[in-house]
C-alpha cells in the first residue's frame, strides 16, 4: 500500500505543467538566505564566517544583533508559510504539500549558496503554521518552551521536529503527518553534530559564543 505522501508526489507526473513550476518557484523562495542577506546589509559581513557557520537565526544572534536574529526567524518562517499558502490557494492541498517539500529543500540546499544552506527549523515551523494553525502553534510552543527551559536552540528544534508529526496525527490527517515525519528526518540529519555535542555536553547555549 502506498503512503498518502507518495501518492501526492506522483501528482507531479500526472500534471507537470502545473506542479513543476510550483516546485521550482517554492524552491527558489526557500533558497533566499535571509540571515546572510540581513547581516550583509547591516555591514556585519558574512555570517557563515562566525560561530557555527550557519545562516539561521541562532547564528545571526551570535552577531549580537537580536533585531536581525528576530527578522531572520520571521522571514525564514514566512517563506515556508508563504509557499504553502500560495500553493494551497491555487492548487489545493496536494500543491501545498509539494510546495512545503520544495521550499524546505530550498532552504537546506539553496542554489544561491552552492547548495549549502541552513538547518530548516524556522522554515519548518512556518510550514507547520500554514498547513494547520493549531499544529503550527503547538510546534512553536514546543520549540519556545524547550528553548526557555534548557537554553539550547538545537534541543528545542529537535523536540519540535519530533513532536510535530504526533500533533499532525491527532489534529489533522495522515498526509500531513507523513510530511512532518519527512521534514523532521531532514532536521535530525542536519543536526547530527548538535546531537553529538548535546550528548557530550559541549553544545553552546542560546546567546553563547561558539
Amino acid at each position: 500500500m502506498y503512503s498518502d505522501l507518495f501518492i501526492v508526489v506522483t501528482q507531479v507526473f500526472a500534471a507537470p505543467q502545473w506542479f513543476l513550476p510550483l516546485i521550482a518557484l517554492a524552491y527558489l523562495l526557500g533558497s533566499i538566505p535571509f540571515g546572510l542577506v540581513l547581516t550583509r546589509l547591516a555591514g556585519l559581513g558574512d555570517v557563515r564566517k562566525i560561530g557555527s557557520g550557519n545562516i539561521g537565526t541562532t547564528n545571526v544572534l551570535r552577531t549580537g544583533r537580536k533585531d536581525l536574529a528576530a527578522a531572520t526567524l520571521i522571514l525564514d518562517a514566512g517563506k515556508g508559510a508563504a509557499a504553502v499558502l500560495l500553493a494551497d490557494h491555487f492548487l489545493g492541498v496536494n500543491g501545498a504539500i509539494l510546495a512545503a517539500i520544495a521550499v524546505f529543500v530550498g532552504h537546506l540546499s539553496p542554489v544561491f549558496l552552492g547548495f549549502k544552506g541552513g538547518k530548516g527549523v524556522a522554515t519548518f515551523l512556518g510550514i507547520a503554521l500554514a498547513l494547520d494553525p493549531l499544529v503550527g502553534a503547538a510546534s512553536c510552543a514546543t520549540w519556545l518552551l524547550t528553548a526557555v527551559i534548557f537554553r539550547y536552540s538545537s534541543l528545542a528544534a529537535l523536540a519540535a521536529a519530533a513532536l510535530t508529526p504526533i500533533y499532525a496525527f491527532y489534529m489533522i490527517d495522515h498526509l500531513r503527518m507523513e510530511l512532518a515525519i519527512l521534514l523532521a528526518a531532514f532536521i535530525y540529519i542536519k543536526h547530527r553534530g548538535n546531537i553529538q555535542r548535546l550528548i557530550q555536553g559541549d553544545e553552546p547555549r542560546i546567546g553563547q559564543k561558539k
